[in-house]
């Protein structure tokens, strides 16, 4: 009998969805905006200590904009590549890695989940 092997998920299947619990919005040269509540212990202490900010309002470029507005929780991170490229299409051969590199960046960060 022969032994099954697991595949790993492929990457460019995988769909994700935005943080709920995070705002967004733009701004005046329409690139998104995502607004983060820095929260922890660590968090609480630099506000304390050093003045900074409870929220965070993380500005987006222009291709991590287009990005963000392609994250539905419909279209996959293949669906992604392909709008990215008919959007920027100079940039049609760093596409993947750019969508697949933000991607694992967001998901990192929180901003996004499977």
């Amino acid at each position: 009998m022969a032994k099954k092997i697991k595949m790993p998920p492929n990457y460019l299947d995988f769909i994700f969805f935005k943080n709920e619990c995070l705002s967004w919005s733009y701004n005046d040269n329409k690139v998104v905006v995502v607004d983060m509540e820095n929260k922890g212990l660590y968090n609480k202490l630099a506000q304390i200590l050093f003045k900074k900010p409870k929220v965070s309002h993380i500005s987006l470029d222009k291709y991590g904009t287009v990005m963000w507005e392609s994250i539905d929780g419909k279209n996959s991170i293949s669906d992604i590549i392909h709008i990215m490229e008919e959007s920027f299409p100079d940039e049609r051969k760093r596409m993947l890695d750019r969508v697949v590199t933000f991607a694992a960046v967001l998901e990192r960060n929180g901003f996004i989940h499977k």
